[in-house]
């Protein structure tokens, strides 16, 4: 079987190519739904290493409000594009707006250095908190060629069913 009618390349620009190829198509919409359906199950198992990994952080327990690995967790997720400024797919921890006023949490928790300042009442009126630093970025360290593999994989799957009907 011939390769694709373009260059395929795990790159931005072989994304955009493949895409373009598609937007060619009749059902490219469709085609378009399935290529990102693929992609973000691709990296399903890298946002739940993720998630296992917040909520692996010590908790003092103290806090009467939601819980704060339990609101991270539930932030992430594969976030895939496929047009306009960013062409992409990758694992994502959204904002936490709704949680304890605490919009940066993912970010702030994830800090190596550093942490968040917060209030305590009765004693000092500021105090520096930390949280698990590297938990996010450390989740992807050994994987992230098994990764990139599987979104690779699903772009040659689509480029496959994109040269097969050409002919």
């Amino acid at each position: 079987m011939a390769g694709p009618p373009f260059d395929l390349q795990i790159t931005h620009e072989g994304l955009d190519a493949l895409v373009r190829a598609i937007r060619q198509e009749a059902d490219g919409k469709a085609l378009r739904k399935d290529l990102a359906k693929n992609m973000r199950d691709a990296l399903r198992p890298g946002a739940a290493h993720a998630k296992s990994s917040i909520m692996a952080m010590a908790s003092s327990g103290t806090g009467t409000g939601p819980g704060l690995r339990a609101g991270i967790a539930k932030k992430i997720r594969p976030e895939v594009k496929l047009g306009g400024r960013w062409t992409g797919a990758r694992v994502k921890a959204f904002k936490t707006p709704a949680l304890r006023r605490f919009p940066n949490a993912p970010k702030r928790v994830n800090r190596r250095n550093g942490g968040w300042r917060t209030l305590t009442y009765g004693h000092e009126p500021w105090r520096t908190q930390t949280g698990k630093p590297g938990w996010f970025d450390d989740s992807f360290v050994n994987d992230a060629a098994a990764y990139r593999a599987a979104v690779h994989e699903a772009m040659e799957d689509m480029a496959r069913r994109l040269a097969a009907r050409a002919g």
